[in-house]
């Protein structure tokens, strides 16, 4: 029978001022304790050098913890093909970290994705993204011969498997978008790493079904999870009032698990369906008036438990 397994990032404790944290500096240590606290087994890496970049050093913060190292975020301006080398140079570095730190029972990933929030065209229009903003066929060329070779880069050094996180703010939100860097990268190269939320702005949906749909279209190509909700009224109100990405993300788009569109029941079931057998990853956007990250770890843990997982 499959095990799906529940982890949290770095990234949802991102911030080093948030209530209750007095101030003090996040520490690596820190926030894996409370990951574990709240019920979580598994982390991504989070920025180089939050944690560890010697493998034995990286295994002694995680090991004791019980937390399984799941992959690693490397993103990479893939529009750009003078920074595909840099990108490939830098992802072999992670893998590398990744692949001698690694749980004797997990094969950890490389994440990649765009360099987003850096152009400001798409930056600008995150969630409502028109067929006039995409790649040109020459640009998705170049975007994809880049996302190949960084892929293909890992792969030779470290065996590793990489996958690609669609994102909001990047070349690659919304849904024919995912489908374009898909057809123009070989299957057994790269996978697609699927978020509920990013999905679900990127895509306009407010009532879940349009995040369901693509499940079921990029199912074949899906290699991991993470769980993000999205706040349907609030992103409504950013296309309405012409938001950026990064005020929709500070008026709370992307709201705790449970809270918004995402239909997760639904998800969860479709997943044991299909014999998932991993990690899911919960990313949380930590905002003013929601406490400390550890108080969201654990209403998101909660709300998880509730589907049994």
């Amino acid at each position: 029978m499959a095990t799906i397994r529940v982890g949290n990032a770095p990234c949802s404790w991102g911030s080093l001022e948030f209530e209750g944290l007095g101030g003090q500096p996040l520490t690596c240590e820190r926030m894996l304790d409370e990951l574990a606290e709240t019920g979580y087994c598994g982390t991504e890496l989070g920025d180089w050098g939050f944690m560890p970049t010697e493998p034995a050093a990286l295994r002694a913060v995680l090991e004791p913890r019980g937390v399984t190292l799941v992959g690693a975020f490397v993103p990479v301006r893939f529009c750009d093909a003078a920074a595909h080398a840099a990108g490939a140079e830098s992802a072999v570095r992670v893998a590398r970290l990744l692949a001698d730190a690694a749980s004797p029972d997990y094969t950890p990933m490389i994440i990649l994705a765009d360099d987003n929030g850096s152009v400001a065209q798409r930056t600008e229009n995150a969630g409502r993204v028109t067929a006039a903003m995409e790649l040109c066929n020459a640009g998705w060329t170049v975007f994809a011969k880049g996302v190949e070779t960084v892929a293909r880069a890992v792969r030779e050094a470290t065996g590793l498997p990489v996958g690609f996180h669609h994102h909001c703010a990047g070349f690659v939100e919304t849904p024919e978008e995912i489908n374009a860097l898909l057809q123009r990268t070989s299957p057994e190269l790269l996978g697609l790493v699927f978020d509920t939320g990013h999905y679900a702005f990127g895509a306009g949906d407010r009532d879940g079904s349009l995040t369901r749909d693509g499940l079921e279209r990029f199912a074949s190509r899906m290699v991991h999870m993470h769980y993000k909700d999205c706040e349907p009224k609030v992103a409504a109100q950013s296309a309405a009032e012409g938001w950026d990405y990064f005020q929709s993300v500070a008026k709370g788009v992307f709201c705790e698990l449970g809270q918004g569109c995402v239909d997760f029941p639904w998800t969860t079931q479709w997943l044991r369906g299909r014999g998932y057998n991993g990690f899911i990853t919960v990313e949380q956007d930590v905002l003013p008036g929601m406490g400390a990250p550890k108080e969201s770890a654990q209403r998101n843990r909660d709300y998880l438990k509730t589907l049994e997982l």
